[in-house]
């Protein structure tokens, strides 16, 4: 190779396209909320504030272990791995019946239902949206050989 020769790179990746990377900022948001009150949960049953200590401890250690999830998802939609829609889905759908439940209550909770629903909705779009699943590498049903 001459001096006047630069290398050429095989090929060049595709920029993320801005709805996976918003996409993975809600489903990153929504881990890091389930962090947040699984940690409340955890010093209130630690600090005896709560009725149950019991209770508070083993739930606020499971919201810790369910932030797990969409908190690995978005990390692999970020890294553009096909794998990550999946567990990105399923977190948005396992959200709704939350937000639903949320907006039932008679209390301050239907701020949060509302946010919830919004934001569980605005990641389901995104996540099935065509740029989205190209961009993943998502071929579409009857497309496998393609």
């Amino acid at each position: 190779m001459s001096s006047d020769q630069t290398p050429v790179a095989p090929e060049s990746p595709e920029p993320r396209p801005r709805r996976l990377t918003y996409a993975a900022a809600l489903v990153a948001l929504e881990g890091l909320a389930l962090v947040v009150g699984g940690v409340w949960m955890l010093a209130l049953g630690i600090g005896g504030d709560s009725g149950d200590r019991r209770q508070a401890v083993t739930g606020g250690v499971t919201l810790i272990v369910l932030a797990l999830l969409p908190l690995l998802a978005a990390r692999g939609l970020l890294g553009l791995r096909g794998w990550s829609r999946g567990p990105a889905v399923i977190t948005q759908i396992m959200a709704l019946p939350v937000a639903y439940n949320l907006l039932r209550a008679d209390s301050m909770a239907i701020p949060a239902g509302i946010v919830l629903a919004v934001v569980a909705v605005a990641s389901l779009v995104l996540l099935v949206n065509g740029e989205t699943t190209r961009a993943l590498g998502i071929r579409g049903p009857g497309r496998a050989s393609e």
